[in-house]
């Protein structure tokens, strides 16, 4: 396993991650089993795990917190805050009310005294930046965390971020935790060239995305809308939807081409995204021990110009096949009230 430097933070990570979105309930819930998949990981040379309080409503975190013990000093153990934790008000978000309560949680789960990369783990619009960036500096100064990070931000509020904490001599956001495959390439333009100019360090999900370069999902053969992520996002999977023909016609050269250099569908997908020079660690999230040893199989996989050109052919850069923040889609989207001026200020004279 190859390793590369976190951003301008000195520490030392694995290309790959290891995500571990899927050690909840629904997914693998066989904490024993989770635990035995993450031991094989740092076996083979993994130092980096990336889990969140809201995956399991915090289970991840347990998992991962007894998977580590006697290992923790050789992980660099990255968490995140934002999504909704439990019932009522005020236990989501970005705040300093929530965030000081998060990370308590966290590291009581995590069963450690330092969580070495925090993120926030979406922009919170209701929430002044400088808010979270001066407890998120504070936590730094406290010895609870060791640098912060954003995930799935635009360029834009990355850019705003940096300049409020360079304007109050606050700590500024080290990485950024994007979505990134070959189906979904839009952050090529504007995002990854940003995250190269403050020097950030770039961990990206969903290299698979969404399970669509897994190889499971192919032309003119049936797909189960009932199981799997297929059963959770149908409308995403179903062939007779236009949007979904076209990223199988892609899944289908894409597969031609993995097999042309003798690597997995999977294998390719994940080796794509580590090749650009702006990312640092491709998360990997498996849920049985069989994916984590197929995806490390293709660890070693180096793709020449010709392949990387082939895929620009097939999916040019910056370009979307699909939306990943679709399943998130930003207040400025959602919200009709500020796309839409009031009703009598609207005409032109």
């Amino acid at each position: 396993m190859r390793y590369r430097t976190l951003g301008g933070t000195g520490i030392e990570v694995s290309v790959h991650c290891l995500g571990t979105m899927m050690f909840q309930a629904g997914c693998n819930s066989d904490h024993d089993d989770c635990a035995r998949i993450i031991h094989a990981a740092l076996d083979q040379g993994i130092n980096f795990v990336d889990t969140a309080d809201m995956y399991g409503q915090g289970e991840s975190e347990e998992i991962v917190g007894k998977a580590l013990r006697g290992r923790r000093n050789d992980v660099v153990l990255a968490t995140k805050a934002h999504f909704q934790m439990g019932e009522g008000r005020n236990r989501s978000g970005n705040s300093r009310r929530w965030i000081l309560k998060a990370v308590e949680g966290s590291l009581k789960r995590l069963n450690t005294d330092w969580i070495d990369l925090y993120q926030v783990h979406r922009p919170d619009h209701s929430t002044d930046i400088e808010e979270t960036l001066s407890v998120l500096s504070d936590l730094v100064h406290q010895g609870k965390i060791r640098a912060f990070g954003c995930s799935t931000f635009p360029a834009e509020e990355i850019v705003e971020a940096h300049n409020v904490s360079e304007r109050r001599g606050l700590g500024r956001f080290r990485t950024e935790q994007p979505p990134y495959s070959i189906l979904a390439r839009g952050i090529e333009s504007s995002l990854l060239p940003v995250c190269q100019r403050y020097g950030m360090g770039v961990l990206v999900w969903s290299p698979l995305a969404f399970g669509f370069l897994t190889g499971r999902y192919r032309k003119d053969q049936p797909i189960d809308l009932s199981t799997g992520r297929a059963a959770l996002r149908p409308a995403q999977f179903d062939p007779t939807v236009a949007e979904n023909a076209a990223k199988l016609d892609i899944v289908e050269q894409l597969v031609e081409l993995a097999t042309s250099i003798g690597c997995t569908l999977p294998q390719l997908a994940v080796a794509f995204t580590v090749a650009h020079p702006a990312v640092t660690s491709a998360i990997i999230g498996p849920r049985t021990m069989q994916q984590l040893e197929d995806l490390l199989k293709g660890a070693a996989l180096t793709l020449d110009n010709a392949t990387l050109d082939r895929i620009d052919e097939i999916v040019p850069p910056g370009t979307n096949r699909y939306n990943p923040n679709a399943l998130f889609p930003p207040r400025s989207l959602t919200d009709t009230a500020l796309r839409r001026r009031p009703l009598d200020d609207r005409a032109a004279a």
